[in-house]
């Protein structure tokens, strides 16, 4: 097939036909505008959604600093696995000198005065360890993949609802018109 055969055969919904409909120029122009948004809004959505997770994630790393602890209960269960983790009260000490106590999960197995490293916030209070970097990068990927995806999805399913009431009203105004012409035919099979 020739280039410029191919050519006309994509662009034939914007070419001057005499049987050419306007729900025709309005679905040529409904699927162009669906590919920009995919394009564009898809992968906009997707990096800012990463870009956002990302300095999320770094803010909670520079945030969250690491402390020695002292764990004040047993965590030791009969026939626990070491994979398992219990809440166990601990204590440690800020850097101006001062003591807290709270509880935090730890690893099953460990006895009373086993030293631990536990994370706390700019107010000394615990809390969860942040991602590493990798792991930061890794989960800012796959939102940010996510979000795109959600996107295009969005889109997709928009320009299909879109696209089949622009075949209802096809088939309506074939029906009506084939209304009119079909009883001026004189000649019917059957």
């Amino acid at each position: 097939m020739r280039a410029d055969r191919r050519t006309t055969k994509w662009l034939w919904r914007w070419r001057s036909n005499p049987l050419r409909r306007r729900e025709d120029v309005l679905e040529a122009w409904l699927v162009l505008t669906v590919w920009a948004v995919i394009a564009v809004g898809g992968t906009l959505a997707g990096a800012l959604t990463a870009r956002a997770t990302a300095d999320v994630l770094a803010q909670q790393r520079a945030e969250r600093t690491p402390v020695a602890a002292v764990l004040l209960s047993s965590t030791r269960q009969p026939g626990a696995s070491s994979y398992y983790r219990a809440s166990a009260k601990v204590r440690w000490t800020l850097p101006d000198g001062s003591t807290r106590t709270g509880n935090t999960l730890v690893d099953t197995g460990l006895g009373a005065g086993t030293h631990i490293v536990v994370y706390t916030d700019r107010q000394g209070e615990l809390t969860t360890r942040p991602p590493s970097r990798s792991a930061a990068d890794v989960e800012a990927a796959v939102l940010g993949a996510t979000a795109g995806l959600g996107v295009t999805g969005a889109t997709l399913g928009a320009g299909a609802l879109a696209r089949l009431r622009l075949d209802r009203r096809r088939a309506d105004h074939w029906g009506r018109e084939w209304a009119t012409v079909g009883p001026t035919w004189g000649h019917k099979t059957g």
